[in-house]
């Protein structure tokens, strides 16, 4: 299928000529980002936790230290929500009930599945790796058994997804128009800066190409 189907919690209600559910779109939003938020609750605290993911077809996933206590609470197979936001611009309108942001949005809802198979637990590590720099797998010295056994991965189904997008200018009250208010767009993007070698080197390498070329 080209769309996942909307459910009732994943419809988007406020705006809803904003709600996209066709697969390139999340897929593209999702490929396109490095940190995620799962949410999640415990004994009736709910939390919101900061994480790298990756995604391979239809399946996202989160790592990280074995001690984690997010991944060993959602490994029991809580319901999760995962959230990841590109912030593209600042709207400016002419009123202050119409200021807004342009931005991408998904929402994930589902439960969380412990990564055991060695063989997946690796190609979850090198996606992750991937999903931050792009031909970095392939230079870099891979992770061992000991250091696999001190990760933690979990796979969560793309399935109930939905994506919210925000594009264009200000809609201000047609009164508003004739305000002497400047109004518009701020664009704002992710620039990456001249790389900064570790101190630590032992020899000068030269720069991968992957990371003079770096755009996310």
């Amino acid at each position: 299928m080209s769309e996942f189907t909307p459910t009732e919690r994943t419809q988007v209600k406020r705006l809803p000529k904003r709600g996209r559910y066709d697969r390139e779109t999340v897929h593209r939003i999702l490929d396109s980002g490095i940190v995620c938020h799962v949410g999640f609750n415990v004994d009736g605290q709910p939390y919101v936790i900061p994480t790298n993911y990756g995604r391979k077809e239809e399946t996202l996933y989160i790592h990280g230290s074995a001690a984690s206590r997010m991944l060993r609470t959602v490994s029991a197979g809580i319901p999760v929500c995962i959230t990841m936001t590109h912030l593209d611009g600042l709207v400016l309108a002419r009123s202050a009930f119409h200021h807004s942001v342009n931005y991408r949005s998904v929402v994930i809802l589902g439960t969380a599945k412990l990564v055991e198979e060695p063989a997946e637990k690796m190609e979850a590590l090198r996606i992750f790796t991937e999903q931050v720099m792009k031909g970095r797998w392939d230079d870099i010295r891979q992770p061992t058994d000991q250091e696999l056994k001190a990760t933690t991965v979990l796979s969560i189904a793309l399935e109930e997804v939905s994506a919210k997008v925000r594009t264009g200018g200000p809609v201000d009250d047609e009164e508003d128009y004739t305000l002497p208010v400047w109004a518009g767009v701020l664009p704002l993007e992710t620039v990456a800066k001249p790389p900064i070698p570790d101190v630590n080197r032992l020899a000068d390498r030269p720069i991968p190409d992957y990371l003079k070329s770096y755009s996310k």
